[in-house]
């Protein structure tokens, strides 16, 4: 198909889940646990049902002459067809949310050129809870719901977002940007994270334990798009970092570089 966007694809995709979600809610067992995942974290009904959504869309993007692989932290690898592209996704990125009635989850799409996080060339994310989606087309901007979207050019850092999946275990490598901040918030889902600091509400965001791709993948590139910077906790790039299941490093992200380089200070015992 010569006039196939992969970005109304993933649009597509957030109208399903969303929807589907929507229906499950209304009944129950949403949050019951059905095993491990492929990227080995609990998949619960929800994260089932919004993989299930995805994958619908994705047999018809397929059944129109689109080749790819898909990456998923439930189910693993699907192959579409032979081809390089592949599509990354987090079907429910804030599970735990969504299945406490917290309204903070999100769908994460990614789709890439090759095996590296370099080669992101989409990112799309949608609030399920709220409707508003991030986009980002390599080269041509960031988004938030059709209107152009920039970083914070704030020099201090006010707000700082962070994730601790495992509290005591995490957010001790942490302590020292997050007492750096002013205001400090953990909502849940890194790739919301990602996405608002995109649109410039927050000034930086920190994983303090290694991340899989698929969890922020579409976020490093919406951020980059919009004028953030985002590297491992030494200040290394992440553009060879690996997509696919395995985990891959900590990260901190920032609204632009002298905000990176305070939260680096911060986070490795430097003085502000």
């Amino acid at each position: 198909m010569e006039n196939f966007s992969w970005l109304n694809g993933f649009k597509e995709i957030g109208a399903r889940v969303s929807a589907d979600m929507g229906e499950l809610f209304k009944g129950t067992g949403a949050g019951r646990a059905l095993g491990k995942g492929a990227g080995g974290d609990t998949t619960l009904v929800l994260d089932k049902r919004a993989e299930d959504a995805i994958i619908s869309v994705l047999d018809i993007i397929h059944a129109s002459g689109q080749n790819f692989t898909f990456v998923s932290e439930e189910m693993g690898e699907k192959v579409f067809g032979r081809d390089n592209l592949l599509v990354l996704a987090d079907p429910v990125d804030g599970s735990n949310n969504a299945k406490y009635g917290l309204p903070i989850y999100s769908t994460s799409l990614a789709l890439a050129s090759g095996r590296k996080l370099s080669d992101v060339t989409l990112g799309y994310i949608i609030n399920l809870a709220t409707g508003d989606e991030f986009w980002a087309v390599k080269g041509q901007g960031a988004f938030k719901n059709g209107m152009r979207i920039k970083t914070s050019d704030h020099l201090e850092l006010g707000v700082v977002n962070f994730e601790a999946s495992i509290p005591k275990k995490h957010m001790a490598g942490a302590m020292g940007l997050l007492t750096a901040a002013k205001k400090i918030r953990c909502i849940g889902s890194t790739a919301l994270d990602l996405a608002y600091l995109s649109c410039g509400a927050t000034d930086a965001v920190v994983v303090p334990f290694p991340s899989r791709s698929f969890d922020y993948a579409a976020g490093w590139l919406i951020l980059h798009e919009a004028g953030g910077i985002m590297t491992d906790t030494e200040g290394n790039p992440l553009d060879d970092s690996p997509l696919g299941l395995e985990r891959t490093k900590a990260f901190i992200a920032a609204g632009n570089r002298p905000l990176l380089e305070k939260a680096l200070s911060a986070y490795n015992g430097g003085v502000l």
